[in-house]
């Protein structure tokens, strides 16, 4: 057994569950111990308290693969298990990290003669059923040693998986993924917004939804979710019209600034993102006191 997963949230749990039910035994670890047992029982992986046993329980070379929230939750594990790894292991950072930060970290890896691959995974929680798309960086020699565990992961032995080139190149690859699936999203909710107000139709969106599953050019994954909770609720009354960002739509805004290439729909589909966390309210005020001021119109007064 070399390889280790590193985080049992629910990409790194289904992961781990995934690898079971493909008889792959691995180890694993979490911040919280419970979780360990509680998964490793489940599948029958071996639990480990932290990252001493984890280490301590992998044969070499041995493939830690770290499945944690980007950014400083990351970077303090990478940093953790960096001086307890020995030269020809491997580290895969399977979050939605900056690609930047990929080199970096496997240039620190590369004077310690440990090999660095990141890994940008997507399927979500669908995953488990019905295997991620891995798009991941790294050495051939990488590609070679994680074959047979994405073989497990991805859809197919053959397919939803790809070895896209060096370092930082799958994270990319995946940031650029999740900025083509903000505009998605984005266009979606517009045209179906579009047809839930438009007067005297009365539309089933649902059936709409439904139709354009079957032949249409718009047919997606994206329509498939949304088939499914509009059949349930089109009004969608208990929905708070607040949208998160990961980050990811950030970068590939960015990207597209610093490399002089046109992404106007990623872009837009980001800042309407931000709009809905409330950072448009300032400016909504701004406008309306305008208008009052040239043509005298009312304000309408904040309830409460």
């Amino acid at each position: 057994m070399e390889f280790g997963m590193v985080g049992l949230g629910r990409m790194g749990g289904n992961m781990a569950r995934r690898f079971a039910r493909y008889d792959k035994k691995i180890a694993i670890t979490n911040r919280s111990f419970d979780v360990t047992e509680t998964l490793a029982r489940e599948t029958g992986h071996i639990a480990c308290r932290d990252y001493i046993d984890l280490i301590a329980a992998l044969k070499k070379p041995r493939i830690v693969w770290l499945m944690l929230p980007a950014g400083e939750v990351t970077e303090r594990a990478f940093s953790a298990l960096l001086p307890m790894l020995s030269p020809g292991d491997l580290i895969v950072d399977g979050a939605n990290a900056y690609y930047a930060d990929d080199v970096q970290r496997a240039e620190r890896c590369a004077k310690l003669g440990i090999e660095f691959a990141d890994a940008g995974v997507s399927g979500g929680v669908w995953g488990l059923e019905n295997g991620y798309c891995i798009m991941f960086g790294g050495s051939d020699m990488a590609a070679i040693r994680l074959g047979p565990y994405l073989e497990i992961l991805a859809p197919t032995p053959t397919t939803g998986w790809l070895h896209t080139g060096p370092v930082g190149s799958g994270h990319y690859v995946k940031m650029v993924h999740n900025g083509i699936e903000y505009g998605m999203m984005q266009a979606l909710a517009e045209g179906f917004s579009l047809m839930k107000d438009k007067p005297g139709f009365n539309l089933d969106l649902a059936a709409i939804a439904e139709l354009w599953r079957h032949g249409s050019v718009v047919r997606s994954w994206l329509l498939d979710l949304s088939a499914d909770f509009l059949a349930e609720n089109q009004a969608l009354e208990d929905v708070a019209p607040f949208v998160a960002d990961s980050g990811e739509g950030r970068w590939t805004s960015l990207a597209a600034i610093e490399q002089g290439v046109p992404a106007p729909v990623i872009s837009l589909s980001l800042m309407m993102r931000f709009a809905t966390q409330g950072k448009n309210d300032y400016a909504a005020k701004m406008l309306a006191k305008m208008r009052q001021g040239f043509g005298g119109h009312a304000i309408k007064k904040e309830e409460g």
